[in-house]
């Protein structure tokens, strides 16, 4: 019975491209055509912003790129795999070099979950496929040791530094998905119209508290959620 591929982006997957080749820049094979693979990433990626994963095609690329498809295929299987490594560089984008200069491990996590945020919102087409899959490219793997290893250097328990990364991380990724992702809605005013013409007998807390849950910004929805997990997190770990 033939071994199944594992879908692209998925830790098997990352695993066997990790194992055999270690520079996903490199040529795959000698006498081949070669184009850069970071060109061809980053155009990628901003094909992805501008139509979308279910427009974007190999073809469209090809275009951009003034190359033709055939060549693509010299460096990536097809569409899922190229996609795989775009989502890995937008994970690749946030700059976490500087968290050891931070004051604890609270202004860690909120600091990276502030960039993690802004890069996300620069890239919401990516947000379906990062949902889809564990982050675990080479840019995801080398942004988690940033983060985890700031975390212990300040003195958060292994188990509880883990558990604080993967809460915030799921908090950024969903909360982003739902604010500014493909599908988001923008129906505040709406809502907001929607609300006042509700029934005061039936809907009275509701009434009461409409203004504020139509009229808060989407950043500083994002902050106070935030700060909560975090406040919530030192109650743990004080």
């Amino acid at each position: 019975m033939a071994a199944t591929t594992p879908p692209p982006g998925s830790p098997a997957w990352w695993a066997a491209r990790h194992a055999a080749a270690p520079d996903p820049s490199a040529p795959r094979r000698r006498g081949r055509p070669s184009l850069d693979t970071a060109r061809i990433v980053d155009t990628a990626l901003r094909l992805v912003d501008e139509h979308g994963t279910q427009a974007f095609s190999l073809r469209l690329l090809a275009d951009a790129l003034d190359s033709g498809t055939a060549t693509l295929y010299r460096h990536f299987e097809g569409k899922g795999e190229l996609l795989a490594y775009v989502v890995d560089r937008v994970l690749g984008e946030p700059v976490l070099d500087d968290l050891a200069g931070l004051a604890d491990w609270r202004e860690t996590l909120t600091v990276t979950a502030h960039r993690f945020h802004d890069a996300l919102r620069r890239h919401p087409h990516t947000l379906p496929l990062l949902m889809a899959q564990v982050p675990v490219g080479p840019h995801g793997l080398a942004q988690r040791e940033r983060v985890l290893g700031a975390l212990l250097a300040h003195g958060l328990p292994a188990d509880l530094a883990a558990r604080a990364f993967t809460a915030v991380t799921h908090y950024v990724i969903g909360f982003t998905a739902q604010q500014h992702g493909p599908a988001a809605p923008d129906d505040g005013p709406r809502l907001a119209a929607f609300y006042r013409g509700l029934d005061p007998a039936a809907y009275p807390a509701l009434l009461q508290a409409a203004r504020s849950l139509t009229s808060v910004s989407a950043d500083e929805e994002f902050a106070f959620g935030l700060g909560l997990l975090v406040h919530g997190l030192t109650r743990l770990h004080p």
